[in-house]
Order: structure tokens, then sequence, then C-alpha cells
């Protein structure tokens, strides 16, 4: 079609008469006509199957959909365990530093205390079971001290009956 056109448009160029005017008038015009025509089969064409290409089209686009939809879930799935695994790394370290920073307040405090002259809780303990060994002698001393009090008292009382009855014998 472009090659007639543009032989006619040479036929013109070398006919000045005019006579080509008309039918270069009628070859435009049959070429609009064509195309024309070719866009109203298209769409008719377009008419027919569009309902089968678009079904096709909404069946690709159930497939991409789940395709991406698998491979997004992958990724979350691996980015989910790479962070759980990150944040009991720092839930670690930070455990670390914490019973460090609590070892040096104890040190630090259990010194100051020690300046002060406050006893530890070792020095206390100490203290608590020197008193109860303490406890534990005096309980036994107390013991032994009423059982040597209870023989003298009851030696003194079989003497002073004796002695009464010796008496109630002489007289």
């Amino acid at each position: 079609m472009v090659k007639k056109l543009k032989a006619m448009a040479d036929k013109k160029a070398s006919n000045p008469a005019g006579l080509l005017d008309n039918a270069l008038a009628q070859t435009i015009k049959d070429s609009a006509q064509q195309i024309w025509l070719a866009g109203m089969g298209a769409f008719a064409k377009a008419q027919a199957e569009g309902r089968q290409v678009f079904d096709a089209l909404v069946k690709e686009g159930v497939a991409l959909q789940k395709k991406t939809q698998s491979a997004a879930e992958e990724k979350f799935g691996d980015v989910s365990s790479k962070m759980t695994s990150m944040a009991e790394d720092v839930t670690a370290k930070a455990g670390k530093q914490w019973d460090k920073l609590e070892s040096i307040f104890e040190e630090r405090t259990a010194k100051a205390m020690k300046k002060l002259g406050v006893p530890s809780s070792k020095d206390v303990e100490a203290l608590m079971a020197r008193i109860d060994a303490l406890s534990a002698q005096v309980a036994g001393s107390a013991k032994s001290a009423a059982k040597k009090t209870a023989s003298r008292a009851s030696a003194k009382t079989a003497t002073k009956k004796t002695a009464k009855r010796a008496t109630r014998k002489s007289a």
C-alpha cells in the first residue's frame, strides 16, 4: 500500500497537469477504507475471542499470584528464622553483660560495706555458727549443773532424814 502511494506521488511529481491527483486521492481513500475495515475486523475478533483471552489471562494471573505468594512465604520464613536467631544471640549477649554488671556492682558494694565496717554475710554466718556452738555448750553445762544440783539436793534431803531419824531414836 505504501509502495502504491509512493509510486503515485512520484508520478504526480512528473505529471504537473493534475491528472494523477484524482487517482492519488482515490488510492488514499481506498487505503483509509482498508485500514478502517482492518480495525473493525480486529475489534470484532477481539469481541468474539475477548472472553477466552480474558479467562486465559485470569488463569495466568492466578498462577502467578500463587507462585509469588509461595515465594514470599518462603522468604518470610527465612527472614523470620534469621530474626529469631539474631534475637536469641542478642538476648544471650545482653544476659552476659547484665551478669558482668551485676558482679561488678556486688564487688563494689562489698568493698564499700567492708570500708564502713559492716560485716559480710559470711561473717554473720560464722557468728551464727559460733553462737549456736556456745548455746549448745551452755545448754550442756546447764544440764550437768542441774544434775549436780539435783544430786546435792537429794543428798542433803537424805542426810536430813537420817538426822531426824537419829534424833527420834535417841529421844
